[in-house]
């Protein structure tokens, strides 16, 4: 599996700290979550972006392109959520404690759907790391 890439394609979204943690606080909506990582992957919208399926592109990982020719949801469905909690390397595996303070949820918390946004979280901020677009750290952490 390919770790995680910075590639030169532009992308849509700024990835600074208080959006991600918009995306573990369940702020920003599912789609907006997969768009961010797919536009990160190299998927490229087929038609209107928000409503038409995201393709492989040009710039998308092989291994992406040929396991998920169209953008998986990586919210709803867990193997595409394992492949990319498996493409993270290991220097970054602990940056959503490192850079964002983040303590993880509760155990009455820990359902599917979030467990998958700190992946997401993890992953982007992986991204982040690898592009070298860390962004100012927040000042404090929400509670």
């Amino acid at each position: 599996m390919a770790a995680v890439d910075a590639t030169d394609h532009a992308v849509d979204h700024a990835i600074d700290d208080a959006l991600l943690w918009q995306i573990l606080e369940g702020v920003i909506d599912d789609a907006t979550v997969c768009r961010l990582i797919w536009e990160r992957l190299g998927y490229e919208p087929v038609g209107d972006p928000a409503t038409e399926p995201w393709r492989a592109g040009p710039a998308t990982p092989a291994d992406w392109a040929e396991a998920h020719p169209q953008a998986p949801d990586f919210i709803a469905e867990r193997p595409p959520t394992v492949r990319l909690t498996r493409s993270i390397p290991a220097q970054h595996k602990q940056l959503l404690k490192e850079e964002l303070g983040f303590r993880g949820y509760s155990v009455t918390e820990l359902v599917p759907r979030l467990t998958r946004r700190a992946t997401a979280v993890s992953w982007l901020l992986a991204w982040r790391r690898r592009a070298d677009l860390r962004a100012e750290p927040s000042p404090a952490c929400p509670d």
